[in-house]
């Protein structure tokens, strides 16, 4: 069940282009409004002072424009930013020298930043509170304490996990916020950008049809568009319409409601296997010979948060439109 085309992590065939399909300016940032409009307050608020902008905390699914929001408040603050990640940072020693190599008013985005180790993030309260750093030189009676002041910057963390935040870290964050799953409308104007970014011939339909089945992120969204160019340019005449659109995503197995063939194998399972539920994590994972956790945290969101699963504390159920997305008749003894 691995390799999947509708996966919302980064895949190496997303690189190439990623960069180049990422709106530069708030003003080209498609969707998210509540964000959109609270972070341009708390920009214009910040030159007006001429500081640096509040630590800012992003969160949600991956796929959904976090890395692109900390580009865009680098761009729109007129100053650099540095990207690094939670788990490329072993020692605290590193963060000092990512820290002390900032100017005023840099932007530094930490992605997965849940995943930082306990001392590295110690470093970090002070640097968000005080901008300062303290260096510890030497050892046993010879150590002495050096305090190393830094530029305002601006920490922009990202994490697809907030709920593994500790509380002193998330509360030295002045602006938080969640991004949510986009609309089919949303998603097709992405669509239709990146395809004049790309320069896709492609109609309205067409990029409907795309965005209905782009699971509310981006990053398939713009996936999907690259590998159906492929399906209209060989099978068709170049043009992505509706009908070329069905054509490339039933051979890539992605249904109309975004489904692919490990999601489908998922809802069979319960429904036939085990009634419809209710199923335990672990015997579902049994079953399909999968990890219990890649289970939980790959497969499950995406089902549960569409209603195709309920969880209950007896195990998973599948819901009436399950029953409806695989096409198996529910019998009148099974109840949901």
């Amino acid at each position: 069940m691995d390799n999947r085309i509708i996966s919302t992590e980064i895949i190496p065939e997303d690189e190439g282009n990623e960069t180049l399909l990422r709106p530069k300016t708030l003003k080209e940032y498609i969707g998210q409004k509540k964000v959109r409009d609270n972070l341009s307050v708390y920009m214009e608020a910040a030159k007006l002072r001429n500081e640096a902008l509040d630590h800012v905390l992003l969160y949600g699914p991956p796929g959904l424009g976090k890395t692109t929001l900390s580009g865009i408040i680098a761009s729109e603050m007129g100053t650099n930013m540095k990207i690094t990640s939670g788990p490329a940072i072993e020692r605290p020693g590193e963060l000092a020298a990512i820290l002390n190599g900032l100017s005023e008013g840099d932007v530094l985005f930490i992605d997965e930043i849940h995943r930082l180790n306990r001392q590295v993030e110690e470093v970090l309260y002070p640097a968000m509170e005080d901008f300062c750093i303290d260096i510890i030189i030497g050892k046993g009676g010879a150590a002495r304490s050096i305090r190393i002041d830094l530029p305002k910057f601006t920490l922009v963390g990202a994490t697809t996990r907030a709920g593994l935040l500790s509380a002193p870290l998330r509360d030295r964050f002045g602006i938080i916020d969640r991004l949510e799953y986009y609309s089919v409308d949303e998603l097709k104007d992405i669509i239709i950008r990146s395809a004049y970014v790309l320069g896709i011939d492609i109609d309205d339909d067409g990029a409907f049809e795309l965005a209905r089945r782009s699971r509310g992120t981006p990053r398939l969204a713009n996936r999907l568009l690259k590998r159906i160019r492929d399906y209209a340019q060989v099978r068709f005449d170049g043009r992505i319409t509706k009908e070329a659109a069905d054509y490339g995503l039933n051979l890539l197995e992605v249904d109309s409601n975004g489904l692919d063939k490990s999601d489908r194998k998922i809802l069979e399972k319960i429904i036939s296997q085990f009634s419809g539920g209710p199923v335990g994590i672990e015997a579902l994972a049994a079953a399909l010979g999968e990890d219990a956790g890649t289970l939980e945290d790959v497969y499950e969101p995406y089902l549960v948060q569409n209603e195709y699963i309920s969880r209950t504390r007896t195990g998973r159920i599948a819901t009436d439109k399950a029953y409806r997305a695989v096409g198996i008749q529910k019998q009148d003894n099974q109840e949901f």
